[in-house]
C-alpha cells in the first residue's frame, strides 16, 4: 500500500483551486534567474503562487543557498549540508532587481545555523548590493532567527531595510511540533529587539499560518503577543501540505474568516494586514509602500 493512500490528502476547497496563467512574463522570469544563477522561494518551498507572482515579473530571492540547515514540518526546502556561501550572489540579486524594474524587493534565506553568525553579513552585503543598483527600491528581508544572536540582528540592521519580517509561523502550543529548533519566544524576541534597536524607523513584520489546528483562542493570543513587540505589518495564510512527509492540513479557513481575522488585526493596531487563504509572507508586499523617509 502506498503513502499516499495511507495518508490522503484532503479535496482542496473550490476557493484554493488556482487557473495558471499564460503570460510570456513567466517564462522571461525563469530565464533571468536561470541566466543570473538565483535561487527563489517561489520554488525552492513550492509556493502555490509563483505561477501568479512570476507572471507578474516578481519574485522572492532567496540568498545563501538552497539547502537549510533545519527540517521544519511544514517547508518543502531541502534540509541537507549547505554549500559555501557565493560571493558574487549579492551581485547577482541585484542585476535581477534591476532587470526586473522591482520597486519592492523582497530577500530571504534558508537557515544557516553552520555559518557563525547565521548568513547574517551576506544578507548585509546583499541588501547594500541591491539598494547600490536599484537605490529607490524598497528592500523587505525576511530572515529566520540567527538563534537570537544580537550581533547577527545588528548586521542586517546596518544595511537599513525598510522592513524587517521574521515570520512566528503558528501559535505557541503547536510551534514544537511545527519548527525545527525555532521557538516562539525566540521569534518574538528578535521582532522586539528589532523594535527596541531601531523604534519607529523601520517596519517589523511577521507572518502565521493557519489550518495546522490552531483554536481561535490561540492565534489571537499570538497576534497580541505579536503586537506586545510593536509588530507593525502581519500576514495570514492558509497551511498547505507541500507533500505527503510533510504535516497533514488539520482544516481549511474559508476565506470569510480570513476576512474577519483581518478585520480584528487590524484593529489591534497592525498597521497593515494581509488576510486570505493564498497570503504568504512576500505575496503582494508591495502592497504595503512605507513612506519616506524611514532611516534617523
Amino acid at each position: 500500500m502506498s503513502i499516499a493512500t495511507l495518508n490522503p490528502r484532503p479535496r482542496l476547497p473550490e476557493w484554493l483551486r488556482l487557473r495558471l496563467p499564460t503570460s510570456d512574463t513567466f517564462g522571461q522570469t525563469r530565464k533571468l534567474l536561470n541566466d543570473l544563477r538565483l535561487h527563489t522561494v517561489c520554488e525552492s518551498a513550492k509556493c502555490p503562487n509563483h505561477w501568479e507572482c512570476w507572471s507578474k515579473g516578481t519574485a522572492t530571492f532567496m540568498i545563501a543557498g538552497d539547502r537549510c540547515t533545519r527540517a521544519c514540518g511544514f517547508c518543502a526546502v531541502t534540509t541537507a549540508k549547505p554549500y559555501a556561501l557565493e560571493a558574487d550572489e549579492p551581485a547577482r540579486v541585484a542585476e535581477a532587481t534591476r532587470r526586473m524594474g522591482l520597486k519592492h524587493v523582497v530577500i530571504t534565506a534558508v537557515a544557516r545555523d553552520d555559518l557563525p553568525d547565521g548568513g547574517a553579513e551576506h544578507f548585509r552585503q546583499t541588501i547594500e548590493a541591491v539598494r547600490a543598483a536599484n537605490p529607490g527600491t524598497v528592500i523587505e528581508v525576511l530572515v529566520p532567527d540567527f538563534l537570537d544572536r544580537d550581533a547577527s540582528i545588528e548586521t542586517v540592521l546596518a544595511a537599513d531595510p525598510e522592513i524587517f519580517n521574521h515570520n512566528l509561523e503558528t501559535v505557541r502550543r503547536l510551534t514544537p511540533r511545527v519548527r525545527s529548533r525555532a521557538t516562539y519566544e525566540r521569534s518574538l524576541s528578535v521582532l522586539a529587539k528589532v523594535k527596541h534597536k531601531r523604534g519607529d524607523s523601520i517596519y517589523t513584520k511577521s507572518g502565521i499560518m493557519l489550518g495546522l489546528g490552531e483554536t481561535e483562542e490561540e492565534l489571537f493570543t499570538a497576534l497580541d503577543d505579536l503586537r506586545g513587540v510593536q509588530c507593525d505589518i502581519l500576514t495570514l495564510g492558509q497551511y498547505l501540505q507541500p507533500t505527503l512527509k510533510h504535516l497533514p492540513v488539520a482544516e481549511f479557513i474559508s476565506p470569510a474568516k480570513f476576512d474577519e481575522y483581518g478585520a480584528r488585526a487590524r484593529q489591534m493596531g497592525f498597521i497593515h494586514v494581509a488576510s486570505g487563504p493564498m497570503v504568504r509572507s512576500s505575496y503582494h508586499a508591495d502592497d504595503f509602500s512605507p513612506e519616506p523617509p524611514l532611516r534617523i
